[in-house]
């Protein structure tokens, strides 16, 4: 494919659906570790069990099954709602559909979840809020079985073809995407703030670890949010434009594009089944001949090799912190899943801010308490992701510089006028005491506390 009909194959699919008009909805995600309190490995038999009464129960319809027959997706043709399982039976998602109210949102949210919770206490399980799985070291953590995951799953574990062919230090938990849950958030972005969004959100990234890490990892103690780390350091992050933050972000319209056409492809689809191949940027992709990759053909990987079409840039999958997506939205993607008592403080930070551009803009912008020590934004994110905040950075100032971003985010949301600034609450208390739910977390196992009673409390409504 030329250079400039691709230009224009992703500006058709990413970019003109930024030009209709805004929409005041939301679309949260949340994903939702399963545990055994009996410290055991989830039997992936008693949670399949729970969604398919919950499916009748609430008369959503099923989507997809995996290759056993199980329903793994289904949702509410009214409301668009969907419980689905991302990559493994031991992490359940709640998608909830498009509402113009968090309030409205998070009702739904609280009466699946104790539905769900209903069912899974009685066989000694439960739902709970963090963004590791705590028992991640006992479960199996095998791919849900179907097309999308165990591609996945095979092409994580690829990484050993090319630890010696680039400068990355890959980790070795292939599996993570077995283990770890996310809070996302979509909201509607207009063309003409779409820059300067992707901008102050990428700024804003080093706060927000502060405020939200939830994924203690202990083969990697120093990380409070090992989340993200895993994302970047797996081969979703052989190509870093993939993955993570703008190291450098677009200015225009046009270099946003040619960002894009920098992001690699590495799976298409045919005939039906997945194809993996070696992460390819999408500019080089599109020129070649033939590609050379591997598919499962019901028994075992097989080599195959293909030409490119133009339908394969459906298959470009990134995992930015801020991700544009073909729907006109930005899904923001880099927050742990919360505390479930705290589950809509994601979805309600961001979507004041959002509201509040011009204003976020300039007091990050502005900013002296983090960014007047020579450190790039992602660097800084690192750093901030970790148990201790740089010596450089002045506490007092840091707590200052936390409140003002959140007071922007609950005026943004006061001028929605629906009572959704109450859901910053739990923010408000963990800027004054500079901590966050991994970090309680941590403290408290070094004090005695058990890992089952955070598990417990975290799974609290």
């Amino acid at each position: 494919m030329e250079q400039e009909k691709l230009g224009e194959a992703i500006y058709k699919k990413y970019i003109e659906p930024t030009s209709r008009k805004r929409s005041t909805s939301i679309g949260v995600e949340i994903e939702l570790p399963v545990a055994d309190l009996t410290g055991g490995a989830v039997d992936e038999a008693v949670v399949i069990g729970a969604a398919d009464k919950f499916r009748e129960h609430f008369s959503f319809t099923a989507d997809s099954t995996d290759d056993n027959g199980n329903v793994n997706s289904m949702s509410d043709p009214e409301t668009g709602d969907n419980l689905s399982f991302d990559c493994s039976y031991s992490n359940l998602e709640l998608s909830l559909g498009k509402s113009d109210d968090l309030n409205v949102i998070h009702e739904r949210f609280k009466e699946y979840y104790k539905y769900i919770r209903s069912l899974l206490e009685p066989q000694g399980y439960t739902l709970t809020g963090m963004g590791i799985n705590p028992h991640y070291d006992i479960n199996h953590n095998k791919p849900v079985p179907n097309e999308r995951y165990r591609m996945l799953y095979h092409y994580l574990h690829s990484y050993h073809k090319y630890e010696d062919t680039i400068n990355m230090r890959f980790h070795d938990r292939p599996d993570f995407g077995t283990f770890t849950s996310a809070s996302q958030v979509q909201l509607d972005v207009r063309q003409d703030e779409l820059i300067d969004t992707l901008n102050v959100f990428t700024m804003l990234e080093p706060y927000k670890a502060l405020l939200f890490a939830n994924s203690y990892l202990p083969e990697y103690p120093e990380y409070l949010c090992a989340r993200n780390m895993l994302w970047e350091r797996s081969m979703q992050g052989y190509n870093p434009h993939n993955v993570g933050m703008f190291s450098k972000v677009p200015e225009s319209i046009d270099e946003l594009i040619e960002y894009i056409k920098s992001q690699s492809v590495y799976c298409t689809m045919r005939d039906g089944k997945y194809i993996d191949f070696k992460p390819t940027a999408v500019r080089d992709f599109f020129s070649m001949k033939k590609v050379k990759g591997e598919y499962f053909d019901g028994r075992r990987y097989t080599e195959t090799v293909f030409t490119p079409e133009e339908a394969d840039l459906k298959y470009l999958r990134t995992f930015k912190f801020e991700d544009l997506t073909f729907r006109g939205t930005i899904e923001y993607r880099s927050s742990c899943t919360q505390p479930i008592k705290d589950v809509m403080t994601v979805a309600a930070f961001h979507t004041g801010l959002s509201g509040r551009i011009g204003e976020l803009a300039q007091l990050i912008k502005s900013d002296r308490t983090i960014y007047a020590h020579g450190y790039t934004a992602a660097e800084l994110q690192d750093m901030l992701s970790k148990r201790n905040i740089p010596d450089f950075i002045e506490r007092s100032s840091l707590v200052k510089q936390l409140t003002a971003i959140l007071d922007i985010a609950s005026q943004g949301l006061k001028d929605r006028h629906k009572n959704e600034e109450k859901l910053l609450g739990p923010l408000y208390e963990r800027a004054q005491a500079l901590t966050n739910p991994a970090k309680d977390m941590v403290c408290g196992l070094e004090n005695g506390i058990s890992l089952m009673k955070f598990i417990e409390k975290y799974s609290e409504l």
